[in-house]
């Protein structure tokens, strides 16, 4: 059973993306899938470990920025900093 997610990519590489699996008949969804499942397929211990990364390297444009989410902790004490 598939479920949905949202995602949020730079416009550029979602354009190129879109331009890529449509060359290869294949649909964004499937290609996004077919990606994750390459990540989750393996025992990889960085993300310049994973077998795509050198077409992902192609795909976008320069180094990638990974975006992480802040704890619990840094968020509380960045709120109770800012009301000093």
């Amino acid at each position: 059973m598939d479920s949905k997610i949202t995602l949020s990519f730079n416009k550029s590489t979602i354009e190129k993306a879109k331009a890529f699996a449509e060359a290869n008949n294949i649909s964004l969804s499937r290609l996004t899938e077919f990606l994750y499942a390459q990540i989750t397929s393996g025992d990889y211990k960085s993300l310049d470990d994973l077998p795509v990364a050198d077409w992902v390297n192609m795909l976008s444009e320069g180094q990638a920025e990974y975006h992480t989410k802040a704890n619990r902790k840094s968020v509380k004490d960045e709120f109770f900093k800012s009301r000093k």
